[in-house]
């Protein structure tokens, strides 16, 4: 199936900025900006677990519980992601690297589901990982799957209110087309966090 132009521009932005993000978590180097590359080393399980400030948001095992403020500890298997039930706690915590792509990962891979899958999966179901190479390699393959659901629509789809049928957002009652720079927006500022906390990680060290 040809891409639909108006889809083109957002499906280059989207590789673009996961490209950009992978590189940056796994090296050996990342592109500059400016065409010069960057060494990078990749992520560790310390530094994707690192808590920079006191009652930070991360990822944990099940058998300890949510951390400050968290009601609930989102997802399946042994770690889940500090998350709340109901109201939102203010002003918001900080969150890790392993939050910031614990929650990307889920949330390209729920949508992939809920666009071009079997529309099944949930939060509680989503298995998070508590080690860095874990969740690289979660989200790279999030990556992929909610690139194949793009590639699956036509023009016609992009116009639909509803073809995405992702629970936990907006997407029952937006087009298609809105959802996909959505998450194009979501993939660019958490990369960005992700980068950036990398770059403090780094300053911190001895």
């Amino acid at each position: 199936m040809d891409i639909p132009p108006r889809l083109a521009p957002l499906l280059e932005q989207y590789d673009w900025g996961c490209l950009r993000l992978i590189n940056r978590m796994t090296g050996p180097e990342v592109d500059s900006g400016n065409g010069s590359p960057v060494p990078v080393s990749p992520l560790t399980t310390a530094e994707y677990l690192w808590e920079p400030v006191p009652g930070a948001w991360s990822v944990r095992r099940h058998a300890e519980g949510p951390g400050p403020r968290a009601t609930w500890l989102v997802g399946g298997g042994d770690w889940g992601r500090d998350g709340y039930r109901d109201a939102e706690p203010y002003p918001p915590p900080f969150t890790t690297i392993a939050w910031r792509l614990s929650h990307l990962s889920e949330m390209l891979a729920l949508r992939a589901d809920h666009t071009a899958g079997s529309r099944s999966l949930t939060k509680d179901g989503y298995v998070t990982n508590g080690d860095a190479d874990g969740a690289v390699a979660a989200f790279a393959q999030a990556v992929e799957a909610w690139r194949d659901a793009l590639l699956s629509c036509d023009d016609a789809a992009l116009d639909t209110v509803g073809y995405s049928s992702y629970p936990y957002g907006s997407d029952a009652g937006d087009m298609f087309i809105d959802i996909v720079w959505w998450v194009n927006q979501e993939v660019l500022h958490h990369g960005g966090e992700i980068a950036l906390l990398r770059d403090l990680y780094r300053t911190q060290q001895p």
